[in-house]
This record gives structure tokens, sequence and C-alpha cells, in this order.
């Protein structure tokens, strides 16, 4: 059973998107809340393995809740999904800085959020690669910065380990890695399981992000 929390400021919003949820047998629905205070107290009650989080409300903001519930060890282990009015959205990607594992926009089909929530609750790959992939670059495009200093812990990596976090960054389920690379699908597991230790990043949106933002992957490539 997959634990799922909601946050939105508007009670029609929570309200569908509740009784959409307990439609599934196989998610609960543990707790709503309409601002980014009320989605702290929640986690911290509740444990959802799954947040859905609006990102502008009042008071505080889903940016700051993220932000808060994944420097906290106490929440970090609830995955954050942001739902937004807006494909690209500078708040969403720093959303995903600040350690939501993905997003969708408000408009998603029923059957694709309900994807979504499996997907992120399951960790296995990144949500909605192309659509994150395309909002990465757009930004990583619009920044002023030069040829950034590559993060601490790139200097642990292996090759191998490079061509997986490329790979990743580019939307690459772990099946089409395994079969990019002709090796099996555990291998491919190992490898991102350990590209996250050593990057010290939540998930693989967080790999994404540091993939772009450290140059190894660049805007447009494929």
């Amino acid at each position: 059973m997959i634990r799922v929390g909601v946050v939105d400021d508007e009670a029609l919003i929570r309200h569908g998107l509740t009784v959409l949820l307990r439609s599934e047998s196989d998610l609960d629905v543990v707790g709503e809340a309409e601002t980014g205070e009320g989605a702290l107290r929640l986690v911290r009650r509740e444990h959802p393995d799954v947040l859905l989080m609006d990102i502008r409300m009042p008071g505080m903001d889903g940016l700051t809740a993220t932000r808060t519930l994944a420097g906290d060890p106490e929440t970090a282990d609830t995955k954050v999904l942001v739902l937004t009015t807006f494909d690209l959205d500078e708040h969403v990607f720093e959303a995903m800085r600040a350690g939501a594992s993905g997003f969708l926009p408000k408009d998603t089909a029923p059957d694709d959020l309900l994807r979504a929530i499996r997907v992120v609750a399951d960790g296995e790959a990144l949500l909605a690669p192309a659509v994150t992939r395309r909002l990465i670059e757009e930004f990583v495009r619009r920044s002023p910065h030069g040829t950034p200093d590559p993060p601490a812990g790139f200097d642990q990596l292996t090759e191998r380990e490079l061509e997986v976090l490329r790979a990743v960054a580019q939307g690459r389920s772990n099946a089409e890695i395994a079969a990019d690379l002709v090796v099996s699908y555990a291998t491919v597991k190992t490898h991102v399981s350990r590209l996250l230790m050593k990057l010290d990043t939540r998930d693989r949106a967080q790999l994404v992000v540091l993939a772009y933002e450290s140059g190894l992957v660049q805007p447009g490539a494929r």
C-alpha cells in the first residue's frame, strides 16, 4: 500500500485528488493540507510515502516546504511530487533542486497521475523524463554561469558510472540503459545506487539536476 498526502490550497482540487486516489486499491490517502506549514505537520505526523505538493500557496509555499522536508532526516524519506499549473516554471526547477522527486502539470490525465505516484513511490525511474529534461535544459540555457566546477564526489566516479549518469540525465530507464550498455538490469541498478551514494543525492531526479548543473550533460544532448 502506497501512503499518499495531498497538499493544495484549493479545497476542490484537494477533494478531487483524494477521491481519485481512494478509488485505487493500492493507494491510501493519509491526510490533506492547504499550506506549506500544514504539509510539514502532515508528513511529521503520518510519514506518507509520496506527497502531492502544490507550489503556489499562501504563507509557506510548496518550494520552501519541499526544501524543509528534504533537509530534515525525520521527513526526508517522503518523496515529493510537485503539481504545477505551468510546464516550464522556474519554481518547479527550484523544487527539484530542493529535493522534489518529480513534477506534473495539473492538467495531467488521471491515469498518468496515478502511474506517476507509483513510479515515484517505487523510485525506479525519473518521472516524465522528457518533460523534466526539457525543463532543466531551459533553465541551464538561461544560467549566466560559466563552466561549473565538478561537484563533490565526481572524482570518485568510474567511467562506467559516468556513462550511467549521462544516460539517467537523458531520461533513460534502467532497462534501456542495460540494453544500451549490454549489461544486466541488476548491474545498472547497482550503478545507480552507487551514484546516489557517492554524489549524496536522494533519487534520480536529483542525479539529473546534478548532471546538467555540473556540465556532464549539455542542453540538447541525446
